[in-house]
C-alpha cells in the first residue's frame, strides 16, 4: 500500500506528486515549474510575480458567485534536514515516503509534509468539482522557511480575496489566529590558529540523535539542544585537560533545533582515556537530565583519522566556548495574554568553522514585537562581549489576533457541526506569513489550521493519516459556508 491509496485520494494523489519534485528553500525552480505545468494541464488560470509566487485561480460555482473570494495560502518549499547516515541530494532526489502505523513519514529525510499537504488540498480545491465554493485563489509562495522571501516579495494585484485561509498549521483540532514574528542574529568571530602542540591526542566528539525540532512550536517541549551540550562540556573540560579545539560544528537550519554537533579536540596524549571517559560520564548524566524528552540522545567519541596540523588559539577558543554557553536559549518568557503560549524564545541554531572565522547563527521570535527587539538584543550582547562582528537579518512581523474575525466563527461553527466537538481557538510561537499578507492586504480575515505533524524540521516528521480527512472535511465545509 502506498499513499496513493489513502483516502481522501484527490489529496493524497496531489501530495504524492508533491514529495517527487525538489523544492528546497531558495532552490524553488523545480517545483514552480511543476505548478505552472500543473495549472496548463488542467486549463487553470495562472499568475507568477518577480519573486517566483504562484496564484491559480477557479471561478466561483453556481449562485456563489456574489460572495468574496477564498486565498488558500501554503508555501512551496520544504526544511531539507537528514540523518547523517543517510545519502540524499535534496536539489535532485525525491523524498521515499512510506506509511508507519497511523503515519507516514519519510525514509531519513524530512516528509516535506510541512506545507507540502497544505499544496494538496489547495491542488484537490482546484480539481474537485462537486465541491461549492466562491472564487478561489490558491497562492503557493516561494522561500517560507529561510526567509519569508515570498511573502515579502508578493507582488501587486496577486490576490483580490477578502478570507486568506493559511494552511500551513500541524495539530488538526486547533484553529490559529495569530503568531508569532521572528529575527534572526548571525555573529561572525574571527579567530587565530596556531600549530598543534606536540604530545596531543585528537579525538572526535560527538552528540547526537537528538529529537530536534521546529524553533518555534517544539521550543517549549523541553528538547536538548546539540551546540549546546557540547559546548557545555568543553567549557567544563577546559582547565580540567588543558584542551585544544581544531573545529566545532552543530546544527543546520535557524528554524530547527539542532540534533547533532561534533567537535575535533586534542588533550595531552597521557590524559586521551581519562578525558574520553569523562565525555561519556558527561553523556550518562546529560541522559539523566533529559531522560523525559530526549530517549534517544547518543554521545560517542572517536580517534579522528587525520591528526590536524593547526588548532584555535587558546583565548579565541575560550570566547568562543565562553560565549556558546551563555547564549540564553529556549523559552525566554511566557505568554500572560494567552496562557500556555510561548511568548518569547530564542534557537541557537548552529555553529560553523570557516578558514579563521566561527559563524554563530540564531533566532529569535515573540508575539509582542518589544520583546522580539530585546530579545535580539540580549543575544547581540552576549556576542558583543566576545568581539564578534553581529547582524540581524529585517525579520518579519507577528500576526495579531482577530477574535472578532467572521471568518472564525464560520470556521469555529463547521467544525462544530462536523465533528461535534468544540476546536481550540489560539495563536502559534512558529512564524507564518500572515502577518506580511496583512500589512499588505489590511482588510484581509485570516484563519490557519492543517492537519496533525509531528517532529516538524527534523528527520523524525510525520503525518498521522486520519487527520488529513478531517482537514479535508473542514476546508471543504467552509468554502462552502463561508459568506
Amino acid at each position: 500500500m502506498t499513499i496513493r491509496d489513502l483516502e481522501p485520494k484527490l489529496i493524497w494523489e496531489q501530495f504524492d506528486d508533491i514529495t517527487r519534485v525538489p523544492r528546497p528553500s531558495k532552490r524553488e525552480e523545480k517545483i514552480i515549474a511543476w505548478l505552472i505545468d500543473f495549472a496548463k494541464k488542467h486549463d487553470i488560470d495562472y499568475q507568477t510575480d518577480e519573486t517566483g509566487n504562484v496564484v491559480m485561480r477557479k471561478a466561483a460555482t453556481a449562485g456563489y458567485e456574489g460572495r468574496p473570494a477564498v486565498i488558500l495560502q501554503s508555501h512551496m518549499d520544504m526544511v531539507c534536514e537528514k540523518n547523517s547516515s543517510v545519502k540524499f541530494d535534496f536539489d535532485n532526489d525525491p523524498i521515499v515516503t512510506k506509511i508507519d502505523g497511523e503515519w507516514v513519514r519519510a525514509e531519513g529525510t524530512t516528509l516535506g509534509a510541512d506545507c507540502g499537504i497544505g499544496m494538496a488540498a489547495a491542488l484537490a480545491v482546484l480539481l474537485d468539482e462537486s465541491i461549492e465554493h466562491p472564487a478561489i485563489e490558491a497562492l503557493f509562495t516561494v522561500d517560507e522557511e529561510t526567509g519569508l522571501t515570498g511573502a515579502f516579495g508578493l507582488g501587486e494585484g496577486m490576490l483580490t480575496g477578502k478570507y486568506l485561509v493559511n494552511l500551513d498549521s500541524e495539530d488538526e483540532g486547533e484553529i490559529f489566529i495569530g503568531c508569532a514574528g521572528g529575527i534572526d542574529t548571525v555573529a561572525r568571530m574571527d579567530y587565530d590558529v596556531e600549530p598543534a602542540p606536540e604530545g596531543y591526542a585528537f579525538v572526535r566528539l560527538e552528540v547526537g540523535d537528538l529529537l530536534g525540532g521546529h524553533s518555534g512550536d517544539d521550543i517549549d517541549k523541553g528538547r536538548a539542544n546539540s551546540n549546546k551540550l557540547l559546548a557545555r562540556f568543553l567549557y567544563n573540560a577546559c582547565d580540567t585537560f588543558q584542551i585544544v579545539l581544531a573545529k566545532f560544528d552543530g546544527g543546520n537550519l535557524r528554524n530547527a533545533i539542532p540534533r547533532e554537533a561534533y567537535a575535533i579536540v586534542g588533550v595531552p596524549a597521557e590524559s586521551k582515556e581519562d578525558f574520553e571517559e569523562r565525555f561519556m560520564e558527561f553523556g550518562a548524566m546529560m541522559m539523566e537530565e533529559f531522560k523525559y524528552t530526549e530517549p534517544k540522545m547518543r554521545f560517542a567519541v572517536e580517534d579522528v583519522d587525520e591528526t590536524p596540523t593547526e588548532i584555535m588559539d587558546n583565548d579565541d577558543m575560550c570566547a568562543l566556548l565562553i560565549t556558546l554557553v551563555g547564549l540564553p536559549n529556549g523559552v525566554l518568557a511566557m505568554s500572560f495574554a494567552m496562557p500556555g503560549l510561548v511568548e518569547t524564545s530564542s534557537n541557537l541554531a548552529s555553529v560553523k568553522f570557516n578558514e579563521q572565522q566561527v559563524v554563530i547563527t540564531t533566532s529569535q521570535r515573540s508575539s509582542v514585537e518589544s520583546a522580539k527587539l530585546y530579545a535580539a538584543q540580549t543575544i547581540e550582547s552576549v556576542f558583543y562581549l566576545a568581539g564578534c562582528d553581529v547582524e540581524h537579518s529585517d525579520g518579519y512581523p507577528g500576526w495579531a489576533p482577530n477574535p472578532d474575525s467572521k471568518l472564525l466563527s464560520s470556521t469555529v461553527e463547521c467544525y462544530r457541526d462536523l465533528f461535534g466537538v468544540e476546536p481550540k481557538v489560539r495563536a502559534i510561537h512558529a512564524g507564518l506569513e500572515c502577518g506580511l499578507f496583512l500589512e499588505k492586504y489590511p482588510h484581509l480575515e485570516m484563519v490557519s489550521f492543517g492537519p496533525t505533524l509531528r517532529g516538524v524540521h527534523s528527520p523524525d516528521e510525520r503525518l498521522e493519516i486520519s487527520t488529513v480527512d478531517k482537514f479535508w472535511k473542514l476546508l471543504v465545509e467552509l468554502l462552502k459556508r463561508i459568506d
